[in-house]
């Protein structure tokens, strides 16, 4: 019995706001089940780019949902479509602007077969306001919230951010609504219409550089990798693009500890970096101080150090790390997963790790996997009727 049992989800989404979204409530035991266009299914898959077999960017964000592909162009596909509803408590969408329009699949219409739905709209830019028909994706909503402004260089252009929170972001915020709001159903009984813009959204990731705005009123200056020696990047051996290890040293009581780690217990009485006067003034001299110890270890070597004298810092992992990471391999949090095409794959874990959640990641589907599972269980369509509807092209797959 996992968190969310019960909960079942209607999953119109594509790429990865919306599959990201789905995505976290079924790692907490909903139900989804993901609609897709027969023959290409979600862009995400590569299907449309000619990729033989499901992308790893597909893998990666469509784990423990149901696939079921409908023609939602044909008569048949939008009434099978239509007769799922009233047995789905919740029905999620990222389409571009107008489309759900054009399929006449929106929320007045849903709510008309089911009164107690719990509609999610995923949108760049909302449904309302001068910018409402414009198409967005993930670096568009952040160059949109302030992300890009505040990356980068001082003396460089913006640049654009690595991780993709845009769409990731966005879609842990709809799921988190989305709980909310299976919540508010469960006491009142009522629907609802929950409506999410990226760049909103995006918004709340950058809060903190908001925070120096003066309410508004001054831009957040870029700031690079800082100017603070003791909250700042230093290469390591063998000096690779990725060498580095990150210190984070916030308070005197964390400075001191710099220094004890570092071998030079004395570092804040020397006259050069005892006040934050000095310090600034003498800023290439701290830096070098640290820097020069950094550079005889590993990044591995001196995280271990600095991180067991108390001191916030970690070496820069890159992606592949990870997966061999020690501390991650320990709290179980790589799992290996056998995927139809693939083999046996590694993925990433369940973040949230609650006592009472049992849920174990399984493959993304492929597509059209549970086609005739699902209509089966739902609709009662017997082997003879979906085999029609095949035949019609309202269906693929399974």
């Amino acid at each position: 019995m996992a968190a969310l049992t019960g909960l079942r989800i209607l999953d119109m989404t594509q790429w990865e706001a919306g599959t990201a979204c789905t995505q976290a409530l079924a790692w907490m035991g909903a139900d989804v089940v993901k609609i897709e266009q027969p023959d290409v299914g979600d862009p995400g898959r590569g299907r449309a780019r000619g990729e033989p077999v499901d992308s790893e960017y597909f893998i990666n964000w469509n784990s423990n949902k149901r696939s079921v592909t409908l023609n939602l162009a044909s008569p048949e596909g939008r009434q099978l479509l239509l007769d799922m509803v009233p047995r789905y408590d919740v029905f999620v969408e990222n389409y571009g602007p107008g489309v759900v329009e054009k399929l006449d699949i929106g929320y007045d219409v849903m709510r008309g077969i089911h009164p107690e739905i719990i509609y999610m709209r995923i949108k760049g830019f909302g449904t309302t306001g001068p910018h409402a028909h414009y198409k967005c994706m993930d670096m568009v909503a952040q160059a949109a919230a302030g992300a890009f402004s505040i990356t980068g260089n001082p003396d460089g252009p913006p640049m654009r951010p690595g991780p993709t929170m845009g769409d990731s972001g966005t879609g842990t915020q709809a799921a988190l609504a989305i709980a909310a709001a299976w919540a508010q159903k469960l006491r009142t009984g009522k629907g609802e219409l929950i409506e999410l813009a990226m760049q909103e959204a995006m918004t709340y990731y950058v809060r903190t550089a908001i925070s120096r705005t003066n309410f508004g009123e001054r831009p957040t200056p870029r700031m690079g990798n800082g100017d603070n020696p003791f909250v700042s990047l230093y290469p390591c051996k063998p000096f690779g693009p990725n060498d580095y290890v990150f210190v984070m040293a916030v308070n005197p009581r964390m400075w001191q500890a710099v220094g004890n780690a570092i071998g030079v217990p004395d570092l804040m009485e020397d006259p050069r970096f005892a006040s934050a006067p000095a310090r600034q003034a003498n800023e290439a001299a701290l830096r070098e101080t640290i820097g020069a110890w950094a550079r005889e270890r590993t990044k591995d070597e001196a995280m271990s150090i600095l991180a067991e004298a108390g001191i916030c810092a970690s070496q820069v992992y890159e992606t592949s790390d990870l997966f061999s990471d020690p501390h991650l391999i320990a709290r179980n949090f790589i799992q290996e997963v056998d995927h139809p095409d693939r083999g046996t794959v590694r993925l990433l874990g369940l973040p949230a790790r609650m006592d009472s959640n049992d849920t174990q990641i399984t493959a993304a589907p492929l597509l059209g996997q549970h086609t005739s599972e699902v209509l089966g269980e739902d609709l009662g369509l017997s082997p003879d009727r979906l085999a029609a509807l095949k035949a019609a092209g309202a269906i693929s797959g399974d």
